[in-house]
């Protein structure tokens, strides 16, 4: 199989000997924690070393938010396992779908500084759109807020996807019209939630043509900076390129380091729904965002807090739901918000408890294998919220 490689369990062991103990351990913030929200720390620091030694490939990375700051972190093994480079505070990883949250908060600013409406038929900015085949006979336009919220009705890739999957980051736009053609409604719009990689390539395509600029360099100037997400990008520039984690494909075994370091070079249309690179202390920065500390200058906080009370369509027993740019989860007692984000050879998680005031962000450069990215997070909030509500008790 080219590209490659299966590692026996001699070999295995020789290559990662004592990755999981291999710890940076930074405390950025100087934000009071209680004993009972210390423990938690510990517990969850515990959990993941547990859930990373079950394959104990590649590195994992943790941030702990509280209110508005990171107050914990904590990177476990390696960024790149052939030179046993130990990943730190400061490893870039891939977030994937965790970028889509970004690309609604640009809808948010530009509804909020009255250049569009959630309602606007996203036709009138990017008529290519009506290229897409079988359309139900008679329904209206697919709006922004559609497309934000996942009910637009777009089936989620176009056909032969592979094709549409090549191309540098400057050139997305272009991919993803010539894409258009190739998707399908899968559902009549505003009819039911059907997630769509698709829809939020055309939601960003769409937006910027009514922002008079360029995507990136929208989310560049309006939301990175602003934000001081400053080790942030959508490919990696000679900034964040010493820092990047190896990204590692596992299947039956087999770790593929080749399929990711190509996607380095672009995602073809995946740019506005996945094409993000972070750390865990540019991330926390957004969901300190999200908790609602500002700045200001990025959305009016009465805003932020707005749009958490909309989620524009949920499952049958009211366990998940989406809404602009975010899952919604009901745990044993609160809800979280946030969001997944799945590449080749990354996975990352990053939800908050508005409530209690928390959030979690995990960081990984492993696509595959036993560590599951999303479920760790929540369990890992759960503790944090159970913590926080012991602590009020008292």
């Amino acid at each position: 199989m080219v590209g490659m490689r299966f590692i026996g369990a001699q070999l295995f062991l020789s290559i990662l000997t004592s990755s999981v103990v291999v710890l940076v351990n930074t405390r950025p913030s100087t934000a009071q924690t209680s004993a009972g929200f210390e423990a938690a720390l510990t517990q969850i620091d515990r959990m993941a070393q547990t859930e990373l030694g079950q394959d104990d490939i590649g590195s994992l990375t943790v941030g702990v938010v509280k209110q508005g700051a990171l107050v914990w972190t904590k990177s476990y093994g390696f960024a790149d396992m052939a030179t046993r480079k130990v990943a730190t505070v400061d490893t870039v990883y891939r977030i994937g779908s965790i970028t889509k949250p970004f690309t609604a908060l640009m809808l948010l600013q530009l509804v909020e500084r009255g250049v569009v409406r959630f309602s606007d038929p996203v036709e009138r900015y990017l008529p290519a759109i009506n290229e897409v085949q079988n359309r139900i006979d008679g329904a209206p336009p697919i709006s922004f807020v559609q497309l934000a919220t996942m009910t637009s009705g777009l089936g989620r890739e176009p056909e032969d996807l592979p094709t549409y999957l090549v191309g540098p980051v400057d050139e997305w736009a272009l991919v993803m019209r010539n894409a258009l053609p190739h998707v399908e409604y899968s559902f009549e719009p505003d009819t039911r939630y059907h997630y769509s990689n698709i829809g939020y390539a055309v939601l960003g395509a769409a937006l910027a043509e009514a922002s008079g600029r360029p995507f990136v360099d929208y989310m560049t100037e309006e939301i990175f900076h602003p934000l001081g997400m400053t080790q942030t990008a959508f490919e990696p520039n000679p900034e964040i390129q010493g820092h990047l984690a190896t990204g590692y494909g596992v299947t039956d075994g087999f770790i593929d380091a080749d399929t990711p370091a190509r996607e380095h070079a672009g995602r073809g249309y995946k740019v506005p729904n996945g094409a993000m690179y972070t750390t865990v202390g540019d991330l926390a920065k957004f969901l300190a965002f999200q908790l609602g500390h500002g700045p200001d200058n990025v959305l009016a906080r009465e805003t932020v807090a707005d749009n958490f009370t909309r989620v524009n369509s949920a499952n049958g027993d009211l366990s998940t739901g989406y809404g602009v740019g975010f899952q919604a989860i009901r745990r044993d007692g609160f809800v979280t918000y946030g969001h997944g984000g799945s590449v080749a050879g990354y996975r990352a998680a990053a939800f908050i408890a508005r409530d209690s005031q928390v959030g979690v962000i995990v960081l990984r450069n492993v696509g595959g294998g036993t560590f599951r990215v999303t479920d760790f997070c929540l369990q890992a909030l759960e503790v944090l919220v159970e913590s926080e509500e012991s602590t009020a008790a008292h």
